[in-house]
Order: C-alpha cells, then structure tokens, then sequence
C-alpha cells in the first residue's frame, strides 16, 4: 500500500503541530469525494432559499402524470394542461382545483345529466305553478264541484246544439231526396246535386263535433277529479303546518303545561 505524498498545506499543518500531536496516519485528499455531494447540498439549500422567500413564486401546482408520478411544479407544462391540477399556496395548503379536461363521451355524458336535471327542475317549477294556482283559485271543494258542472254544462249544450242541428240537416236531406224521388230518374240538376254534398258533408262534421265533445267529457271530468284530489292534498298541508307553527311554543315562552306564573324570571346585574 502506497502513502500518497502530503500537499503543502498538509506539510505546514503538520510542521506546526508538536511532535506528540503528529498525525497517526497518512492524510487523504477529499476534494473529488465530496464534489459531487457539496454540489447537491448547495442545489437544496438554494431551492430551500427560493422557497422560503416570500413572493418568489406565485404558486405551486401539484399533478399527475400518465404513468401515475405526482409532480410539484410552478407552472403547468403544456403537455399537462388537460390533467387537472391542485393548486397549493406559500404554506402548501391547497387553494384551489382544476378537474381534468372532459373527453367527448364524458362531455356527452355530463351534458345529459345537466339537461334532465333541467328538465326535471322546470317540472317541478311547473307543479308548484299549478299547485299555487289551485289553492288560489278555490277555497271549498264545493267550488271545485261547481267549475265542473258549469265545464260540462257548456259542453253538453254545444253537444245538445249539434245534435238539433243534426235533425234540421236530416229534414233537409228528406226533403231533398223526395226531390230526387220526383224527377223519376232523369238526371239531376247540378243545383240539387251540390245541396245534397253540402248537407252530407254538413252532417259528418256535427258527428264529429259531438264525438269530440264525449271525448272532451272524459277529459275535463278526469282533470276536475284529479283537481280536486290535489287539492285536499295540499288543504291537508297547509293545515299540518298551520298547526305545528301554533303548537310551536314562542321564543323564551315556558313549555306547554307549564304554568308561566312558577317560571323564575332571569334579572340584569
């Protein structure tokens, strides 16, 4: 084993050294042993230094790559941009997310979920419109009783005008075909000819005006019905809140069955 040659410092430190106090070994050279070491050393302390000043950085941004790797940057790279990110402040609480960018699907996905949830917000906006409506417009059932038969009133006297019309179109039709009767089979003038058509056409069209008033019939009946079945409903309701709001005691009021009189009352000092 060779003893590397000493340099001159390591000669002056030991000239000056009592003879007693002379190294026991050879000295050893450690400028190439640590560079690599003191160069990191000195890389963090100055990353320490960066970050412990204030204002150095605006923010830090903590995201995931592909392969699942967490990063810690100050500025998004452009290829991370669409991953999503979280946002830290100086003390590395964070202040603020950004998801990840939608892929299409997910963006179809998300724009269908947000469109039934609209839908299903205007249909309870409409209900609450109608319910509101009801209660205002009727205060007994009997009310409700009464608007039905007058509905229907209205449709039987159109039906029962439909039908009187119906028998004067048949008379018509009668008096025409006796005209018919009486020509003896010779052709028929284009006047008589066109006045039976009218009357014909005239007689479909009043039977499907009274087809229609029977189904119009069904129809506001049901509606009357169900009407009326909301309305006791929401009567049931409101009388439900009316009575808990008055069983409700009153603030600083003792509990019901106490009689106020033994309550103590509290003095300022």
């Amino acid at each position: 084993m060779t003893t590397p040659l000493p340099t001159d410092l390591d000669t002056q430190s030991s000239a000056s050294l009592p003879r007693h106090a002379a190294r026991p070994g050879p000295v050893v050279r450690l400028d190439q042993a640590w560079s690599v070491a003191a160069s990191m050393l000195a890389g963090l302390v100055v990353a320490a230094m960066i970050l412990a000043t204030p204002g150095a950085r605006a923010a830090t941004y903590k995201w995931v790559d592909d392969q699942g790797v967490v990063h810690y940057t100050d500025k998004m790279p452009p290829e991370a941009i669409n991953k999503g990110n979280i946002e830290l402040n100086k003390q590395g609480v964070p202040i603020k997310k950004t998801e990840p960018a939608l892929t299409p699907e997910q963006r179809r996905i998300k724009e269908a979920e947000e469109e039934r949830a609209r839908q299903a917000a205007k249909a309870r906006e409409e209900i609450a419109r109608k319910d509101r409506a009801l209660m205002q417009s009727y205060t007994t059932e009997s009310e409700i009783d009464l608007s039905k038969a007058r509905a229907l009133g209205t449709i039987d006297a159109q039906m029962q005008s439909a039908q009187a019309y119906i028998t004067t179109l048949n008379k018509r039709r009668d008096e025409i075909q006796v005209r018919i009767t009486a020509l003896n089979g010779k052709p028929l003038p284009s006047g008589l000819e066109r006045e039976i058509a009218s009357v014909n056409e005239e007689l479909e069209k009043q039977a499907d005006l009274i087809a229609a008033k029977r189904k119009e019939i069904a129809v506001v009946t049901a509606r009357y019905d169900a009407d009326k079945q909301r309305w006791r409903e929401l009567r049931q309701v409101a009388e439900a809140e009316a009575e808990a709001a008055n069983a409700a005691p009153a603030k600083g009021s003792p509990p019901p069955g106490v009689n106020p009189a033994t309550v103590p009352t509290s003095t300022k000092k």
